[in-house]
């Protein structure tokens, strides 16, 4: 079946978490250099780790941390969750332009969900502070199942809560394994530019479907027919 395109309107729209649908990056950083700090690791720059953020826990971890010993990956990575989840929502915001969307699909009764590589004890309080938790029609976190992205089960997962099939709807991300995810699901790909992406990494080449440069950008294309 062929996927979505931009003259239709989309049944169900999904967002990866951190990078697309949320700037978690304030406070993931801060906690990441909080923990440098306590471990007498050198802090690191902004945007360095600001890139890393799509990659989690452990892509923080190794850029802070590189060497270490595997032994120690388990304590922390809990010392990096406690300090993080003491400051979930201190600065993490939606994106600019994401909350007129998320209330565009909404007026349309057009579903919107929640994606994530992030596990759930970060995932859903996360939503909960923000207001997002109860409006989001679905919302699969990376320990929801036993698969987690790039594999297309956590898409296929979600889409099954709210009964809407693949090729109707919009898988949206700013990470090479997020077009993975969804192009194996089978829906159409969205990938944005001002998420945090790699050093090296150009969304240009991941087979994305659309690739879009701001929050506003992806409103447009997604409900640019209205």
């Amino acid at each position: 079946m062929p996927r979505w395109s931009a003259n239709t309107a989309p049944a169900a729209v999904l967002f990866d978490l951190d990078g697309t649908l949320l700037d978690t990056a304030p406070d993931m950083v801060a906690a990441l250099n909080e923990l440098c700090r306590l471990r007498a690791a050198p802090e690191l720059p902004w945007e360095t780790a600001r890139a890393q953020v799509s990659n989690g826990t452990l892509g923080l971890l190794r850029l802070a941390f590189p060497g270490q010993d595997p032994a120690r990956q388990p304590e922390l990575q809990q010392q990096f969750g406690e300090l993080y989840s003491a400051r979930l929502v201190s600065e993490t915001r939606l994106f600019p332009d994401m909350e007129a969307l998320l209330t565009r699909l909404e007026q349309q009764r057009i579903h919107w969900g929640v994606v994530t590589n992030k596990p759930r004890r970060f995932t859903e309080p996360l939503l909960a502070a923000l207001g997002l938790l109860d409006r989001s029609a679905c919302t699969v976190s990376g320990d929801t199942l036993p698969e987690r992205k790039p594999h297309p089960r956590p898409i296929l997962y979600a889409l099954e809560q709210i009964a809407t099939l693949p090729e109707h709807s919009i898988y949206v991300g700013d990470a090479r394994r997020d077009i993975e995810s969804g192009r194996a699901a089978g829906t159409a790909t969205i990938a944005v530019r001002y998420g945090y992406i790699e050093h090296g990494q150009d969304p240009d080449d991941w087979d994305a479907d659309f690739v879009v440069s701001t929050p506003d950008d992806l409103s447009r294309l997604i409900l640019g027919h209205r």
